[in-house]
């Protein structure tokens, strides 16, 4: 049959310094904090890239999420996994700018993310394994959908959306 080889992650305490490793699975279900990167693809309009994951995903399958994301693997830093996450992804190979760090919550589902940010004129070209499908929405459209049905999206993007908001959106 298919064997899937479970990847170890890097678990780490509150301020994100290595305390072991584990295998993915064991991570999630005990609650393990841990590292992961998110990436915001904007197009020269402003409107922001979104995939929708799987039906195959293992956790949040046909939600919509972020451009792109990923946990971080051992040895790896955010920026690495941010550019392997993004070409793996959506196939693009961009410069990405630091947006913020969040500290690991129950909204990030235990993950210490770092949002990255970069713009294309190009459409990505979406990983038929990872992402059902992908499409460039408005902001405006976004904020809409979160409040008329929040469900359709993971947990984590509409926290680090409202973050993004808050923070980045004048």
């Amino acid at each position: 049959g298919f064997y899937f080889m479970e990847e170890y992650l890097e678990i780490v305490n509150e301020d994100d310094r290595l305390i072991g490793l584990g295998k993915r699975s064991f991570i999630h279900k005990l609650g393990c904090l841990h590292r992961a990167v998110h990436i915001f693809v904007f197009d020269f309009q402003g409107r922001l890239y979104l995939q929708k994951r799987s039906k195959n995903k293992d956790e949040h399958p046909l939600k919509w999420t972020s451009s792109a994301s990923g946990h971080v693997d051992p040895k790896e830093t955010y920026e690495k996994a941010a550019y392997r996450e993004l070409k793996e992804e959506l196939g693009l190979e961009l410069p990405l700018k630091k947006v913020f760090k969040i500290k690991a919550c129950k909204e990030t589902e235990g993950e210490h993310v770092v949002l990255y940010q970069t713009q294309t004129g190009f459409e990505p070209f979406p990983n038929r394994a990872e992402i059902e499908e992908g499409r460039f929405f408005e902001l405006a459209e976004i904020v809409n959908l979160i409040k008329e049905k929040e469900d359709i999206f993971t947990p984590s993007f509409v926290y680090i959306f409202r973050l993004f908001q808050e923070k980045c959106v004048k």
